[in-house]
């Protein structure tokens, strides 16, 4: 089956959605590891069983874009979990360590993380391959035309059509997902030149889709699923779309003891891809859980709840049945992860690869939350 046959053949719809968060990832891919299993049960499968025969649209931004594009390959989770686990360090390479004159540019270089990425995915293998089994969408930023970009191969968006230059299908599927993850002060951003060798040849600058409203892409994938403009327009309602989101961690309490004077030039640059990615998650949950009946999902803030009981504008009848995946890796939170034995500062960090262990940790006790239930009517 093509691509384009599976985007409209009859059926409900599963879509997967992954938040971005550096060297956190490893707590999505724990999760991962807990649906793929269930489902291979459920479904009577065997070995050869992968979360993209079961979902039919992977969405991720940042290190969710490079999970996200191992599920939509193919690949087994254990595979993306050996990739994590071997390429961590490799992947944070100190730019001290490359050139002297670039460490007051950013904190990593991006050389070894392209040369992975290469690797994994094939230095030649487009946006518009056929290894790509499902849907897949990454988010990032435009710094050039300052906008956000949610690119997907679907093939019948209207920049994928192969008789424009600038195709995005054409483009290297490695570097799309570098641009995901260029999170600014971490890593450098990627240029992407496109309609290359062509008269209207054109370059854009790119960042990490974590400084846009879809560091948690949920909600974003749930449109281009549905929305006309974007072709796919596949049905609504909670017997005919599952959305399944998993995040990295929240740390809502991390900086309970800041002092004012502490909110310096540096405090800020540093801190604010982190502060913009919480945001975001939030708000793509927050509407994620309005629009869809939600089964699986922590408590958003004291006001609303966990919104699972709560009508929304749409009325008894929800868009989607939507289950949400994560932690708050405060001390408390963790206490009630029965993880109390772990530094909240370990897991809080974007790159805090020397605690990859401790994040598969959380990650295995959030996979607990993962039920058959949740999947029922989707099996």
């Amino acid at each position: 089956m093509t691509l384009a046959e599976r985007i409209q053949s009859p059926g409900p719809k599963k879509i997967l959605a992954l938040d971005g968060g550096g060297i956190r990832g490893m707590m999505t891919i724990e999760v991962l590891a807990e649906i793929e299993n269930r489902l291979r049960q459920e479904l009577k499968k065997g070995a050869g069983f992968r979360l993209a025969h079961f979902f039919d649209f992977v969405a991720g931004t940042s290190t969710g874009a490079i999970i996200a594009a191992c599920v939509s390959s193919g690949m087994a989770v254990p595979e993306i979990r050996e990739f994590y686990e071997n390429s961590g360090e490799q992947m944070f390479d100190k730019v001290f360590r490359l050139n002297v004159f670039k460490r007051f540019r950013t904190k990593y270089g991006d050389q070894k993380l392209a040369e992975k990425l290469q690797t994994v995915f094939g230095k030649d293998t487009t946006l518009g391959s056929e290894k790509l089994q499902s849907v897949l969408m990454m988010v990032m930023r435009n710094a050039t035309t300052d906008s956000p970009w949610p690119v997907s191969n679907n093939p019948f968006a209207k920049y994928n059509q192969p008789g424009r230059k600038d195709c995005n299908l054409n483009i290297p599927l490695w570097q799309l997902i570098r641009a995901s993850t260029a999170a600014p002060t971490f890593f450098p951003p990627e240029v992407v030149t496109f309609a290359p060798r062509t008269p209207d040849e054109y370059e854009f600058i790119f960042v990490d889709g974590g400084i846009t409203m879809y560091n948690n892409p949920a909600f974003q994938a749930f449109l281009m699923a549905t929305v006309e403009p974007y072709k796919m327009v596949w049905k609504t309602g909670e017997d005919q779309l599952l959305v399944v989101s998993i995040g990295t961690g929240t740390s809502p309490k991390a900086n309970a003891d800041l002092e004012p004077e502490e909110l310096n030039l540096v405090y800020n640059a540093t801190s604010l891809p982190s502060a913009l990615m919480f945001a975001a998650l939030n708000e793509q949950d927050l509407l994620c859980r309005v629009f869809g009946k939600c089964l699986a999902g922590d408590t958003l803030d004291r006001e609303i709840g966990d919104l699972k009981l709560a009508k929304g504008p749409v009325g008894p009848n929800k868009l989607f049945t939507y289950v949400r995946y994560n932690a708050e890796l405060t001390e408390e939170g963790l206490k009630n992860l029965g993880l109390s034995g772990i530094n909240p500062k370990h897991v809080q960090q974007l790159d805090s690869t020397d605690h990859i262990k401790e994040l598969q940790e959380v990650g295995k006790a959030v996979a607990k939350q993962v039920r058959p239930e949740h999947f029922k009517g989707f099996v």
